[in-house]
């Protein structure tokens, strides 16, 4: 693409993001929303490919269904309040079809069908921008529309979400594919903490974003789109294969990395609010995750390719890449339980 158009597009993209994140009228945050959308569909279809062209139109459909729902349930509120304020939702129904839109946009189950599709037609980069920086925009106006919102709804989205997105992770040998439903779990333990605890939400988002970042980061620097391209990422870099292994261990939840601090939290909230069930069920769907991440981490760091030992270097030359903000956000993504007391 040309590098003027990525620069241009990519500005919008940004733009688009922050016109919501800082807008109080619903028209100017459906702007922001519209302008999100329109910039990266070039994005995901820059590939010139049948794959790439059917990730462009599902997620356009979807994404456009959803802004026109919440410009419905944006008219529908000011219709009945008098007011385009973000912050004065109070009509029920405009209240049910702005989480449905906004459940539509992130990948919420049972609104969920269009992520794995669009991400497994996309380039590693791509799904990067859709899993990352999408989401800030609806989370943003999820978080402001909070106290509104029905919290029976938000913990059934919630809990589906972290079930589908254990149990639908559990075949699959495409690393996209995993990643979707790896994003789609942790957006159920969002969605669940939402309405109780919205602070405790930021920062399971920030640390969702410091994870996934990394992870992408990995699958990028080794090029690799399946479980099996993974096995060969010890001939490209010992340190980086073992570091992988505490990552994946990370984005599960396991104890002394940072990805157990958000769990912690949160099912802490939720049985002081009288919710062990439910806290239950969301631990239980943390070990279906899990066992998709062990995969991932047994292929990449405990196997040795089908290949013999003498064999060091992988046949393919890497240019050389700067591997800045993959140390960072991987060095955060393992190491910030310590700073647990620091959030409460």
């Amino acid at each position: 693409m040309n590098p003027i158009m990525t620069s241009l597009i990519l500005s919008s993209l940004a733009l688009g993001t922050v016109i919501t994140l800082t807008s109080y009228h619903w028209l100017l945050a459906w702007i922001g929303l519209e302008l999100n959308t329109l910039a990266i569909i070039p994005i995901i279809a820059k590939q010139h490919h049948p794959r790439g062209t059917e990730a462009t139109t599902k997620y356009f459909l979807t994404q456009a269904a959803a802004s026109a729902m919440l410009l419905f349930s944006s008219t529908i509120n000011a219709w009945s309040t008098g007011t385009w304020d973000i912050t004065q939702l109070t009509s029920q129904p405009a209240c049910i079809m702005l989480t449905m839109a906004l459940s539509m946009k992130l990948g919420l189950a049972p609104l969920h069908f269009w992520l794995p599709e669009v991400l497994q037609g996309t380039s590693l980069k791509t799904a990067l921008i859709i899993t990352t920086w999408q989401k800030l925009a609806p989370m943003a106006l999820l978080f402001l529309t909070q106290h509104a919102l029905n919290p029976a709804t938000l913990l059934t989205m919630g809990l589906l979400s972290t079930l589908i997105g254990g149990w639908g992770g559990l075949n699959q040998t495409q690393t996209r594919k995993i990643m979707a439903f790896s994003s789609i779990a942790h957006l159920g333990w969002m969605a669940t903490i939402l309405t109780i605890s919205p602070t405790i939400m930021i920062l399971n988002l920030i640390l969702y974003l410091l994870m996934t970042i990394s992870t992408f980061t990995v699958l990028i620097f080794t090029t690799s789109k399946t479980i099996k391209d993974l096995t060969t990422t010890w001939t490209i870099s010992p340190t980086l294969s073992s570091l992988t292994l505490i990552l994946l261990m990370s984005l599960g939840g396991l104890p002394p990395l940072t990805g157990f601090m958000p769990k912690w939290l949160i099912l802490q909230e939720l049985t002081s609010h009288n919710l062990p069930s439910l806290a239950t069920i969301l631990a239980m769907s943390a070990l279906l995750s899990l066992f998709f991440y062990l995969r991932l981490s047994y292929t990449t760091a405990l196997t040795l390719p089908p290949t013999t030992t003498q064999n060091k270097l992988k046949w393919r030359f890497y240019p050389k890449q700067k591997t800045t903000m993959f140390s960072t956000t991987l060095v955060l993504s393992t190491l910030l339980l310590p700073t647990t007391p620091l959030f409460l």
